[in-house]
């Protein structure tokens, strides 16, 4: 059993239906058929949504993806139609409130990986495989790989884990055509994204996209992109393969939930416990940090 340690009451906003209460987002949809993404200030790891929150977190992730979202237009069309905050709502939409497409979302995380860690560390440590893709070897922890790599998985509820799948597992569900739009998208998108960051001295190391179809049947990008939450940020000064790298992500908040200190049993099926203040201050700091250094603009 996971999920959220207490699940939050949506707060209702007169003309918005509330859709639905994710991890980090609440999902609404207004008058006119769009719908209305506001990121909280929840962090989840291990498939529990945490106790405590990390503060400006969601307008972090909320300004950083709408920063990406026009670096990457050329590339793929995204779903953000504006960031007007709707009549009636609280003050604190404010600077985390997306309005955007109702897009047919293809129900695949789409997965692109530059280097070797986390769940794909353990497949090849047991394989010498990735999503079932052959890789060489003596890789290592960290280890950059020959190229970019596709490595899809089924999305899960709230509670539940994502599951690794192969390329040919995502082409039966969703159709060959759409499976190769979605590689050669994700694939294209976390190349540009890589490059402007390694200008900025970060190492995305690897990150994960959502795609749906609009009206016209287009690939858009929708919900989140390129964010501490669905990537893996590295300082590229720091970075040494062969062990556990410095992040910019969540990864500190996962490390300490396993450390000794936290006290909490992963396996044993209860909530993680809540966060200390010193855990929440350097979580905010890492977020703002990759915010800062990505776009070059200060936080304020």
């Amino acid at each position: 059993m996971s999920g959220f340690v207490e699940k939050p009451e949506p707060v209702q906003v007169p003309g918005l239906v509330h859709l639905h209460t994710g991890k980090v987002r609440d999902l609404y949809r207004d008058a006119h058929g769009r719908l209305v993404m506001v990121a909280s200030d929840r962090m989840s790891a291990y498939d529990w949504v945490l106790p405590t929150a990390i503060p400006d977190k969601g307008r972090v992730l909320t300004r950083l993806s709408l920063w990406w979202f026009e670096q990457l237009a050329d590339i793929v069309p995204h779903h953000v139609i504006s960031t007007e905050v709707p009549d009636g709502a609280p003050a604190d939409w404010e600077g985390r409130t997306t309005v955007c497409l109702d897009l047919a979302m293809v129900p695949v995380e789409c997965v692109a990986r530059g280097y070797l860690t986390g769940s794909g560390l353990a497949e090849y440590d047991a394989h010498r495989t990735v999503c079932g893709l052959a890789l060489p070897e003596g890789l290592v922890d960290g280890s950059e790989l020959p190229a970019p790599i596709f490595t899809p998985a089924t999305k899960a509820e709230v509670g539940e884990h994502d599951e690794n799948v192969s390329y040919e597992e995502v082409a039966r569900r969703v159709g060959a055509e759409t499976a190769a739009e979605l590689r050669q998208q994700t694939l294209a998108v976390y190349g540009r994204a890589r490059d402007i960051a390694r200008e900025r001295g970060i190492i995305l190391a690897d990150t994960k996209f959502e795609f749906g179809r609009d009206a016209d049947g287009r690939l858009v990008l929708g919900d989140e992109v390129l964010t501490p939450d669905s990537s893996r940020f590295w300082p590229a000064d720091s970075w040494e393969p062969g062990r556990p790298q410095l992040s910019f992500d969540k990864q500190f908040v996962r490390d300490w939930l396993t450390s000794d200190a936290s006290g909490w049993d992963r396996e044993a099926d209860v909530p993680p416990p809540p966060l200390p203040d010193e855990v929440v201050e350097q979580t905010r700091a890492r977020y703002v940090e990759a915010y800062e250094r990505l776009t070059g603009t200060p936080w304020t």
